[in-house]
């Protein structure tokens, strides 16, 4: 049998490369007895497959169980599957089968495998192996001739990375996997399907069926479908019911998807200010960068005190406490004699930059405090004359002297 005909027999929708092949793989592990893991997100219509595969195969006359593991309380799930004898439990007023007992000589299917307790599975592990269990209460072991399908739609690798999730049991189910690829990697049939529905709701609530607008297709093929089918299938029922006009335009379409544009909007950068950083390695980078330019504007301005007149008979002094404070002072020196001083972004920087900050920033209020001084009595006590020599506004040095408590 073909795949188009599979597709025929179990009403399934699109002609995805993905979807052709998850069926075909399903079809043809359909003879053996190996176990398949079915993997795929919510919504992407997992559970037709285990049907493909007991149809198709030797067991098809057998039992088909389909067991839900996230809906069964922890508490009740060895009990459901594995069954209990007659007061093991608050409750067990009787025996009562589990399924791996109902469904010997057929076909089990377990949904949401990964939510199923740790506990339970040790128990199912058991079973995969030797086709043995025991009864919730019980000590007899039974067989059983169980075919198991699981399907997921976590990552089973990061469930047992995080200890949710047995390594053994996962290689024992995962013999075949079957991947159900998203609505959003089959764009082709995501217009088939809404047909398809748009049809099945006319004929079902007896009113026209509903079509869209080209923009309002493109909208739809666009959409990223988080809930893939189901959710499809939700939107399409919505809008056959609401929605009076039977041709369905693109802003009326987006109000049924309100996170289109949100999906679809661009990151915007107004400025290489505003810009984001890669890395944390970068953003270092990036504020050492910033620290050197502001120690190097913090040299420049204790040069410009010290230097200002180099006939003052305290500058050799001067010059050689500069030159003890900042080893690399004589380059600054040069460069500013030259009047061409500025700053290299890409000048290396280290870590005795950041320890030497704090030094230079102490060491710069004294000296300021010494100059201030020096200045008031050289011109004795004239702050307009000594403003002018230290190169700063008379309201300046008012404030200075008045911060610093210089008498």
């Amino acid at each position: 049998m073909d795949v188009q005909a599979i597709k025929r027999r179990f009403g399934i929708i699109g002609n995805s490369a993905g979807l052709n092949r998850a069926i075909e793989v399903a079809y043809r592990v359909a003879p053996t007895d190996l176990s398949v893991l079915i993997s795929g997100e919510s919504g992407t219509g997992k559970e037709v497959f285990p049907q493909i595969i007991h149809q198709f195969s030797a067991r098809k006359h057998g039992p088909y169980i389909a067991v839900n593991c996230g809906a069964i309380p922890e508490g009740t799930i060895d009990s459901e599957l594995f069954g209990h004898e007659k007061g093991s439990f608050t409750g067990a007023h009787e025996s009562r089968k589990g399924y791996f007992e109902v469904a010997d000589k057929g076909t089990i299917f377990l949904d949401e495998v990964s939510e199923l307790p740790m506990a339970t599975q040790v128990r199912l592990l058991r079973v995969l192996e030797t086709g043995e269990y025991i009864r919730v209460g019980s000590s007899k072991v039974q067989k059983t001739d169980v075919r198991v399908i699981a399907a997921t739609n976590v990552n089973i690798i990061d469930a047992i990375t995080e200890n949710k999730f047995r390594e053994d049991l996962y290689y024992r189910l995962n013999t075949v996997p079957v991947l159900i690829p998203p609505l959003r990697e089959r764009k082709e049939d995501i217009i088939l399907l809404f047909r398809k529905f748009s049809l099945d709701f006319a004929e079902r609530y007896r009113m026209p069926e509903i079509t869209l607008t080209p923009q309002a297709l493109n909208m739809l093929e666009n959409f990223e479908w988080p809930g893939n089918i189901r959710q499809l299938k939700n939107i399409t029922e919505q809008l056959s019911i609401i929605e009076k006009e039977r041709e369905i335009d693109a802003d009326t379409l987006k109000r049924y998807l309100p996170d289109y544009m949100e999906n679809k909007l661009p990151a915007i950068i107004k400025d290489q200010e505003n810009r984001s950083f890669a890395t944390d390695r970068e953003i270092l980078y990036n504020i050492l960068f910033d620290m050197k330019n502001d120690m190097s504007d913090l040299k420049k301005l204790v040069y410009d005190i010290i230097s200002k007149n180099p006939e003052d008979p305290d500058y050799e002094h001067n010059t050689r406490l500069l030159k003890k404070l900042y080893p690399s002072s004589h380059e600054l020196h040069e460069e500013h004699r030259d009047g061409n001083y500025e700053v290299n972004p890409h000048e290396q920087s280290n870590i005795e930059d950041t320890e030497e900050f704090v030094e230079e920033s102490l060491s710069l209020q004294d000296k300021e405090v010494e100059m201030i001084r020096r200045a008031l009595e050289k011109f004795n006590g004239r702050r307009k004359l000594a403003a002018e020599e230290l190169g700063i506004s008379e309201r300046t040095l008012y404030r200075k002297i008045k911060q610093y408590n210089i008498e």
